[in-house]
């Protein structure tokens, strides 16, 4: 019985870890202190070490000799490398969904969409609450695609490279780049201007039309675009200097007021 609570309190915090460093409300870099843990998310030090060291082997939490654990960093190397790595699994992945689907998951793919044509964009409304919905229903839709797909081992690399990229985009571009506007900050324009593209629904709607029509070459091309634009938005945001204001990169209501 003592075995099941360890258990059942270690997945809750895993869970609590998990949703917070892909949210960035646990920054990346951000030394993760078990008393503070504890404070935090009321669960005992046993299920927190649990939860952790399950989150490294995730590479979501790094552990420090002599010093502890810390959320994992991220940088536009390594945002880069995801950019690629995506193109390598997620492509294939689509391709063969495109292939395989039937009417199942052509009906998947329009429901997800149209969910996701409902919520709004942290353009429109930065907070906490609605990026997080926005990122649920955008991840919701993506899987749709693939749904029709059959290897489980590339399925699960993409989840893996998708979580990195989620907690990278909202870091190294939607953050700072929603800051700096906020402040009328000189360049930001750019950065905005390349945010605004990278969520726009019009670029989800042409790849589930094509994907639909089954029109292979135009489905690869608007996605290997829709690919690069996470990194497309860290660049024009660097390159702006509006990562400066990112004092806090997962709550973003302070860039609405």
């Amino acid at each position: 019985m003592q075995d099941q609570t360890i258990s059942t309190k270690t997945e809750a915090a895993y869970q609590l870890l998990r949703r917070d460093i892909l949210t960035t409300r646990l920054m990346p870099g951000a030394p993760l202190k078990l008393s503070a843990l504890r404070g935090t998310y009321g669960v005992g030090w046993t299920p927190l070490r649990e939860a952790l060291s399950r989150l490294e082997a995730e590479r979501l939490v790094t552990a420090i000799s002599n010093r502890g654990f810390t959320v994992a960093p991220v940088s536009r190397a390594e945002l880069e490398d995801l950019a690629r790595a995506r193109m390598v699994v997620e492509i294939p992945l689509f391709l063969e969904s495109m292939e395989k689907g039937g009417k199942e998951w052509e009906d998947a793919v329009v429901t997800a969409h149209y969910r996701l044509s409902r919520c709004k964009t942290a353009v429109d409304d930065p907070s906490d609450a609605a990026v997080d919905k926005w990122d649920e229903n955008h991840e919701a839709f993506h899987a749709a695609l693939l749904s029709a797909a059959t290897s489980n081992w590339l399925m699960r690399f993409r989840s893996t490279i998708a979580d990195q990229l989620r907690r990278h985009h909202r870091f190294l571009g939607l953050a700072p780049t929603l800051r700096a506007a906020a402040g009328l900050k000189d360049g930001y324009e750019e950065a905005m201007e390349a945010l605004c593209e990278a969520i726009a629904i019009e670029h989800h709607t042409a790849i589930m039309e094509a994907a639909l029509d089954r029109d292979v070459e135009r489905a690869k091309a608007l996605m290997t675009a829709h690919i690069g634009y996470t990194l497309h938005v860290y660049v024009h945001s660097e390159d702006s200097g509006a990562t400066k204001y990112a004092a806090r990169a997962g709550s973003l209501k302070a860039g609405s007021g």
